[in-house]
């Protein structure tokens, strides 16, 4: 089945929204094999459907339009990438909502049911009674059906959710005429109910039916390549309260379980931990936070009361159950939890006290999860999955791709080294977009279509990790230290202090030292320093992040130091990755002389802890570059942390004519044009002006006529007085001196 993975975007319509509609390119339609308005397949945090209509034409085609109700069920924020492929839509026999009290009590099942004609959903998704009435297939009685939500509800019938909780068959349906809706707690409103009128009551916990089927398909433990030891830990611990509750009660602990599985985002907790309840025999109900905190909080609570009976009524049956509530931090949060937390956690409380019942929450930052929940007797284990290696990634991709047609040229091993920072998640989208790139190569009717080497290479260029999705990727330019003229000493210093402690952490360990934690990169302005770390990037097969110093600055207290402590997660999640720190000196200045409330101090203790703290930083290099090294904090400056320095002279003839010569490569020279004895007389001349030299003499050229072919000597002494040299010889004296004191 085709599918294509676009970035979710909130639609600007207002015709679409909360109606269960999408807008796809039209060539992503045709993509895909669909025609508007089909039934598509949703992919995030949990799966959806929608239909799917045609966006405009001059849109990006990489965009998917939808509303937040959309963005809801996926358990996703604006941004996020979706999976997108075509839905098999079967028609509803019966269908279970639940809503809220005043929805329950006022609203029929068959205004619902009209309400919900001509849209798709599934178990789990949450709809809102706007009738669908912008699709062919759309409500026919529209105006019927908001006249009566209106006299029922009142005016905020509009903002009105409901949620699917059953449906007969599973999977994604539609609703027609024959098709019977009812309330979950069994309630029938009469047609005349209005706002006051309403006849149920409050029954308690909702009777229990079958669960909601997972998201996603369970995996077999022995796939879950990198985390079976997690996994058989926490199957250990299932089995134990499972099967021998009174060996606990009599060893004088509760056989109750609650367990918090952490690690980067997409390393694949759910995955596991879906796979280890069905190794164990266990039924899974399954609570999306994310979406569930997107919700008013009324509907949220009942969503997870809901999850908490279906729960509850497995166990009580006699049955295994494993709740699993993912990414918990988004309904229980650290900082200024809402009061919606306290009643989830006297609900959790109040479940995790049922026999055969084991509560597994995830999270991908725990230090942001509500201290409430990791209570003793409530989730009070942990379980940490951390980032694969390459080997373990290589092996990721060799259980993917176990049942793709590969070409004999496929070397997995090659691919993994050039995935850094890959998490599981990551790697089903390169799989997924080769499979694209080699189906477009092949769609003129190949007889056997393989997928090969140069497939998933291409692949690596639109795929990005998910630790890096919200930073800047260095452009490297497809540059290497090899296309570096010259400076043969600062390349090999960057070369054993950045790219061996991140590709040969074996040797640093075999001989028992520690690695560089970070590199200070100091010279005059312009003279190659950032044109270094892209080349150094390039060189080193590993995730960049680039921050300039003053980004991370912030008046207001406490925001800087979360700043540097994030950028520093990041790069832990990226590993190996290098933190490139430009303009070092305005991040970290020397403490005790700046007039800006203490901030700046505060941010170099920051930076120093992230550094050199109790907690070791792994695979990380940290790279800062300055042109005023003695305006760094010398405490940043010392073993442990921005131990090396490595002076960036400015070019010598030589390099100014390896300079010159690249700059020129695409430039065509008059015969009368010498490089070497132009970069001889190029004294003060920094690598940023003698590249500006070459630019200006092409637009002299070009002023001199526009169908000019070729640059002669000319052109460049007019250009040399326009481009004067740039380098201050009382700067190069104090750094040159600088530098002299720490070769000493």
């Amino acid at each position: 089945m085709a599918s294509l993975t676009l970035t979710a975007r909130l639609s600007p319509s207002a015709t679409d929204t909360r109606r269960g509609v999408v807008r796809l390119h039209p060539e992503v339609l045709d993509a895909l094999g669909l025609r508007p308005w089909s039934a598509v397949q949703l992919t995030g945090s949990r799966v959806t459907v929608a239909l799917a209509a045609a966006a405009a034409p001059g849109g990006p085609t990489g965009v998917l339009l939808l509303d937040d109700v959309a963005l809801a069920n996926l358990g996703l924020a604006e941004g996020a990438e979706v999976g997108v492929a075509p839905a098999e839509v079967s028609t509803a026999q019966r269908i279970s909502v639940s809503g809220s009290r005043m929805a329950t009590a006022t609203v029929s099942p068959e205004t619902v049911r009209l309400a919900l004609t001509g849209k798709v959903f599934r178990t789990g998704d949450t709809v809102t009674l706007l009738p669908q009435d912008v699709s062919p297939a759309r409500s026919g009685d529209a105006g019927e059906v908001r006249r009566k939500l209106s006299a029922a509800i009142g005016m905020t019938w509009t903002n009105e959710l409901i949620t699917i909780t059953a449906t007969e068959p599973s999977g994604a349906v539609a609703v027609k005429p024959s098709t019977v809706v009812e309330w979950r707690d069994g309630s029938v409103p009469g047609p005349g109910s209005g706002p006051g009128q309403g006849t149920a009551v409050d029954q308690g916990p909702a009777p229990v039916r079958s669960p909601a089927p997972p998201a996603e398909p369970a995996v077999a433990v022995s796939d879950l390549v990198g985390a079976r030891d997690t996994a058989g830990r926490l199957a250990e611990w299932l089995r134990l309260s499972f099967e021998q509750p009174d060996l606990l009660r009599r060893l004088g602990a509760q056989p109750h379980l609650g367990v918090l599985l952490s690690g980067p985002s997409g390393v694949g907790k759910a995955t596991l931990a879906r796979a280890v309840a069905g190794e164990v025999g266990a039924e899974l109900v399954e609570l999306s936070a994310p979406s569930a905190a997107a919700l008013e909080a009324r509907t949220a609570s009942q969503r997870v009361q809901t999850a908490l009976n279906q729960a509850t009524g497995i166990a009580q049956g006699g049955g295994r159950c494993v709740l699993l509530v993912t990414d918990v931090d988004d309904l229980l949060p650290a900082a200024e939890p809402p009061p919606l937390a306290t009643v989830v956690l006297d609900a959790l409380r109040t479940a995790i006290g049922t026999d055969r019942l084991a509560i597994v929450v995830t999270s991908a930052q725990p230090q942001s999860v509500d201290p409430r929940l990791r209570e003793p007797g409530l989730v009070d284990r942990e379980l940490t999955i951390g980032l694969p290696d390459a080997a373990t990634r290589a092996d990721l991709l060799r259980v993917l791709l176990r049942n793709a047609p590969l070409a004999d040229d496929v070397r997995l091993g090659e691919v993994a080294e050039r995935t850094p920072g890959f998490v599981a998640a990551d790697l089903v989208a390169l799989c997924r977009e080769s499979a694209v790139i080699a189906a477009l190569r092949q769609q003129d009717g190949a007889a056997d279509p393989v997928l090969g080497q140069q497939d998933l290479l291409d692949a690596l260029a639109s795929v990005r990790p998910i630790s890096m999705s919200t930073s800047d990727n260095l452009q490297t330019g497809g540059l290497t230290l090899d296309d570096v003229g010259d400076m043969t000493e600062v390349k090999q210093s960057l070369t054993e202090a950045v790219l061996w402690p991140l590709q040969y952490p074996d040797s640093f360990t075999r001989l028992g030292v520690q690695p560089p934690r970070g590199v200070l990169l100091y010279g005059p302005p312009g003279c190659g320093k950032t044109f270094l770390v892209r080349a150094l990037a390039g060189s080193g097969r590993l995730n960049v992040l680039s921050v300039k110093g003053a980004e991370l600055m912030d008046k207001f207290v406490g925001e800087s130091e979360r700043a540097v402590r994030e950028l520093f997660l990041r790069a832990s999640n990226a590993a190996p990755a290098l933190v490139f720190l430009d303009e070092v000196d305005a991040l970290a200045p020397r403490r005790g002389q700046s007039s800006d409330s203490g901030v700046g101090d505060r941010v170099v203790a920051a930076l120093l802890t992230e550094l050199d703290g109790v907690e070791p930083l792994r695979d990380v290099v940290v790279l800062g570059a300055t042109n005023r090294p003695e305006l760094v904090d010398p405490a940043l400056l010392r073993p442990g942390r921005l131990e090396r320095l490595v002076y960036v002279p400015p070019p010598d003839a030589d390099a100014r004519e390896a300079i010159l010569r690249s700059a020129a490569k695409n430039t065509p020279l008059a015969s009368d044009v010498d490089l070497t004895a132009l970069a001889g007389s190029l004294d003060g001349y920094s690598a940023a002006d003698c590249a500006a030299l070459i630019r200006e003499a092409a637009l002299t050229a070009m002023r001199e006529s526009l169908s000019a072919a070729e640059v002669s000597a000319a052109h460049l002494a007019t250009a040399r007085g326009a481009v004067r040299p740039s380098l201050d010889p009382a700067q190069l004296a104090a750094l040159e001196a600088y530098a002299d004191t720490r070769r000493e």
